[in-house]
């Protein structure tokens, strides 16, 4: 199969069948005489696995370690149980700093209902992060949500 027709099987635009094959996801394809790739139906099985775990939160460099131990014939499955495992970890621990930034914005929001804009002066910038103790939780919440990111 050339290129194209594995794209259209697969629905993965060409460009990302390349990419995949740069970082060791695909095997590298036979050529043909103008240059063209050929691919045999191997691929379609590798871009669905590869697309499958990318759903379920693996990283590229995740599922280039389980494809390697495929590759050697080890079966996976107790690679990929500890890995989702983590992930799911990964998971839990995200949505409580989300559930912990919310209960800080609702208090920042719920605060600011009682300010006067009158008394928002040009050196606060806007006083309701100014006079709020929650921001700085909240801030300090976000950057390490978006560090775990």
């Amino acid at each position: 199969m050339l290129i194209g027709e594995v794209a259209a099987m697969t629905g993965v635009d060409s460009q990302t069948i390349r990419f995949y094959e740069r970082q060791g996801l695909l095997p590298a394809p036979q050529r043909e005489p103008n240059g063209y790739r050929r691919y045999d139906s191997v691929v379609i099985s590798r871009l669905q696995f590869v697309r499958a775990a990318q759903a379920a939160g693996l990283t590229l460099a995740e599922i280039a370690g389980i494809l390697r131990l495929r590759d050697v014939g080890e079966t996976p499955c107790a690679h990929v149980s500890l890995l989702l495992h983590r992930k799911l970890d990964d998971v839990r621990a995200r949505q409580r700093e989300l559930a912990a930034l919310a209960a800080e914005l609702e208090q920042v929001i719920d605060t600011s209902q009682n300010l006067d804009p009158t008394d928002c002066v040009d050196a606060n910038i806007c006083h309701i992060i100014a006079t709020s103790t929650g921001a700085p939780k909240a801030a300090q919440l976000l950057e390490a949500i978006e560090d775990r990111g």
